[in-house]
């Protein structure tokens, strides 16, 4: 078996561990691999949600320029406005809530933009949806 079409998108981060807990927080996402490169010293890791075959590939390095600011984005579908709701709270404390949550209609939803630890956007979303968009033209 070999992986075909889009499978990952790597971050350069500037501590491992922080990102981490950021998108393990805000997406709900898990380390599926973890390493440290054997001819480069680096920290590399693999995050999921395990919903689909796809992956961040956190890379930590001396300096990072974000790569991924508003408009570009990282978007995450949430449960339900009430849990999206609660992330941006808890993102709004935490000083990393870079645009309040707002309802924009049918198909862009409900949405939010948050600021992972190296600058790069996360959006959260509900309603969106693009997933199911996608499935239902691939049936």
């Amino acid at each position: 078996m070999v992986d075909i079409g889009l499978t990952h998108i790597a971050l350069p981060v500037s501590h491992i561990q922080k990102s981490i807990e950021f998108y393990t927080i805000y997406a709900q996402m898990q380390v599926a691999h973890s390493r440290i490169d054997a001819q480069t010293g680096v920290k590399v890791a693999w995050l999921t949600d395990y919903t689909r075959p796809f992956a961040i590939v956190l890379i930590e390095t001396k300096s990072v320029h974000p790569i991924l600011s508003p408009l570009a984005h990282l978007g995450v579908g949430c449960q339900s406005r009430e849990a999206m709701d609660a992330l941006c709270d808890r993102a709004r404390q935490a000083g990393i809530l870079i645009e309040e949550p707002k309802d924009s209609g049918y198909p862009i939803g409900y949405w939010a933009f948050l600021r992972d630890p190296d600058g790069h956007t996360l959006e959260l979303s509900y309603g969106q949806e693009i997933g199911l968009t996608v499935e239902e033209r691939n049936v």
